[in-house]
């Protein structure tokens, strides 16, 4: 029997190789990510660490795995300290059950160490938790996901992904609709702060690393919506919500039906208050589980929150 790691080596993630990524990616999910799109995710230069994972090649020289993070500056008890997302793990299907994730896993955790990264936090599926759980993750909570239902719409959203001869179009159409609704910035304070809970420190700078993701804000009765157009209208973050809530939300699901979206999702930590102000329309869900892998042990892991702005698919 061939010993598994003589038929691989790893490399750290750099812009010499981050190309690769674009290849496993295909290798992996059959499909192609925008240029330039894993280069602008992992330059975190903002954070003071960047380019924070290992690929692991073939005897070719082909990649067949990768496992990253992201470094993301956390405000924590009053400061800002350096943590990481557990972001993109990817194995070549020729690849699989040859103990590859947790290789690159370990090799990346003793590079936060050496970074200086406090902890590592991530939002496992089910069939990545088991792998997460014996890496030495903590899982804190879920985050509890809510789906509005939008009536009496026509699917255009659906149909120019259906047919992507109509996609541009269909963008045309939408900075059309959005045109009275859209405010000039990047993303909105992270509303678990202002709960009082620990969260993502969404500054300037992490606002414009955060533009590698198509997304926008809109303004409704004052309110300000983090919102992405994929597979639904995704709502990030609100800001400034107000006594109004079932009003605007009510306004929000007319936008959504002009813009042929059949669906409206938000996701967020229990005990927040826009969690609170959902569950008063709409039935949680449990969605994504919120874990941790603490790299130093001194730090309690209790009092941070999330919402769907904070994982890196939004």
């Amino acid at each position: 029997m061939i010993n598994p790691e003589s038929r691989y080596i790893t490399e750290r993630l750099g812009l010499n190789n981050i190309a690769d990524m674009d290849l496993l990616y295909k290798a992996v999910y059959g499909s192609e990510r925008s240029s330039g799109f894993f280069t602008n995710k992992y330059d975190t230069g903002y954070t003071g660490a960047k380019y924070i994972g290992y690929l692991a090649y073939n005897q070719q020289h082909h990649p067949i795995a990768f496992y990253g993070v992201i470094p993301t500056l956390i405000w924590y008890n009053g400061k800002t300290i350096l943590t990481a997302q557990s972001a993109d793990t990817m194995t070549h299907p020729g690849y699989r059950n040859m103990g590859l994730f947790t290789k690159l896993a370990n090799l990346t955790y003793a590079l936060c160490k050496q970074e200086g990264i406090c902890f590592v936090f991530g939002f496992p599926n089910q069939n990545s938790l088991p792998g997460f759980i014996k890496m030495g993750w903590h899982m804190a909570d879920s985050l509890d996901q809510f789906e509005i239902p939008v009536t009496s719409v026509l699917p255009l959203q659906k149909i120019a992904r259906k047919y992507p001869a109509l996609k541009s179009v269909y963008t045309w159409y939408t900075d059309r609709v959005l045109k009275n609704y859209l405010k000039d910035k990047k993303g909105v304070q992270n509303c678990v702060l202002t709960d009082g809970y620990n969260g993502v420190f969404r500054d300037d700078n992490y606002l414009k690393y955060k533009s590698y993701s198509p997304t926008r804000v809109i303004e409704i009765d004052g309110a300000l919506f983090w919102i992405k157009l994929q597979n639904g209208l995704q709502i990030g973050d609100i800001e400034n919500i107000g006594d109004s809530f079932k009003s605007v939300i009510n306004k929000l699901k007319k936008l959504a039906r002009k813009l042929g979206a059949t669906q409206i999702y938000f996701q967020a930590s229990p005990q927040t208050k826009l969690h609170t102000l959902f569950v008063g329309i709409c039935q949680p869900a449990p969605a994504f589980h919120a874990g941790f892998k603490n790299i130093d042990a001194g730090l309690s892991l209790d009092n941070i929150k999330f919402t769907l702005a904070d994982i890196d698919i939004f």
